[in-house]
């Protein structure tokens, strides 16, 4: 074994103390007294869990408040004021702005992360070109994985798709989309789809983001993962639009979600600050975050492969919602079931002391001081 951790608490039994034995960064042995020769961190009884994993973040557009304006907060004039701040971007621009929030992200525990990247005529590849660097350079403490998706629209924006075919043949590992900014919705769709079953890559889409239920192109991408075969392979994220949906109507909803094998994720931050904003009275406003947690107990296990409604922070200081990185965030296992280890003592990289290991490490000294450490 590589190193082992001393007196932790594991979930599920918190009343004990046990070792975890770390070997090749994987979990090799969980039990009072592991004896080799190798490292040792006493964690002095503190619990340890599984990684956070962050399943719908924007990581080339986090930490952009300062260069928008929100005068009516609504999602109209975020898109609107995000289009203006990229074309701004360069690729270095871009870079550092994601490595202090990614940074943020991993000192508070995140393992795995999904970060959707736009691309279109405006803005190019500069995003990409910013972003996909961190994915090696942070290797050692997070696994990092890139969705692109075209924001603006795909059928309606000439340019957009060779975009993100460049972007997928340089190793973007998800495709998504926003249908609801398309001329052409289910279109959309459809051809996100088929370029996901050309690449073998799976599906996050921005879904049916609105005030009501008027439009609902959820049942379109339930149809299109049955008939790809693509079962467990697609997400659907915000969905505020079900919402309005009466309880058998969203239990439905979900039924549906689950036999197709769609994931949902919930985006409590962004939904609460911009759903509700054309609201004129002072009563029964909406609150615009999908009530996953209330569907009966034999629904929520359909839809939870792997916790299939994940909570996720998705803006980090952007304009969809002034979250500064500590909102909630969902605590997944590994995919298979396959239990990582990430060893991180005060931002200490195992894997060598590069430059980012060593500001992390700096970092983690002063989260020390913060708490009395």
């Amino acid at each position: 074994m590589d190193v082992i951790l001393r007196n932790a608490r594991r979930i599920g039994a918190e009343h004990e103390l046990t070792d975890i034995g770390v070997a090749d960064g994987r979990i090799a042995a969980i039990a009072p007294g592991l004896a080799a020769e190798c490292e040792t961190i006493d964690v002095g009884g503190r619990l340890v869990s599984p990684g956070f994993v962050e399943t719908h973040i924007h990581l080339d557009k986090s930490c952009i408040l300062n260069r928008c304006k929100a005068e009516r907060g609504d999602l109209k004039e975020a898109i609107a004021e995000a289009a203006k701040a990229k074309t701004a971007f360069t690729p270095e621009d871009v870079y550092g702005r994601a490595m202090r929030t990614l940074e943020k992200a991993i000192l508070h525990g995140t393992t795995h992360m999904r970060t959707h990247l736009e691309v279109d005529p405006g803005v190019g590849l500069r995003g990409l070109e910013g972003v996909l660097p961190l994915v090696k350079q942070y290797a050692w403490a997070i696994d990092l994985q890139i969705c692109v998706f075209p924001q603006e629209g795909l059928l309606n924006n000439p340019g957009t798709e060779e975009l993100m075919i460049e972007a997928l043949d340089r190793g973007c590992r998800a495709v998504g989309g926003a249908p609801y900014t398309d001329s052409d919705p289910p279109g959309q769709i459809d051809r996100i789809f088929e370029l996901a079953r050309e690449y073998d890559i799976d599906v996050d889409l921005h879904l049916d983001f609105g005030p009501n239920a008027e439009g609902m192109t959820l049942d379109h991408v339930c149809k299109r993962a049955r008939e790809f075969r693509y079962g467990g392979r697609v997400a659907v994220g915000h969905v505020t639009r079900a919402t309005s949906l009466s309880m058998p109507a969203f239990e439905a909803m979900a039924k549906r979600l689950a036999d197709a094998g769609v994931a949902l994720t919930v985006l409590p931050s962004t939904d609460l600050y911009l759903m509700g904003r054309d609201h004129r009275h002072d009563h029964n406003v909406t609150r615009g975050v999908v009530p996953a947690h209330k569907l009966p107990a034999s629904r929520r296990k359909l839809l939870a492969v792997e916790q299939q409604y994940p909570q996720s922070v998705h803006a980090v200081r952007r304009l969809l919602a002034d979250a500064d990185g500590q909102s909630l965030r969902q605590c997944l296992p590994g995919r298979n079931g396959r239990r990582h280890a990430r060893v991180l003592r005060y931002g200490h990289a195992a894997a060598g002391r590069n430059d980012a290991a060593c500001r992390l490490r700096a970092y983690g000294r002063q989260i020390r001081r913060s708490c009395g450490a």
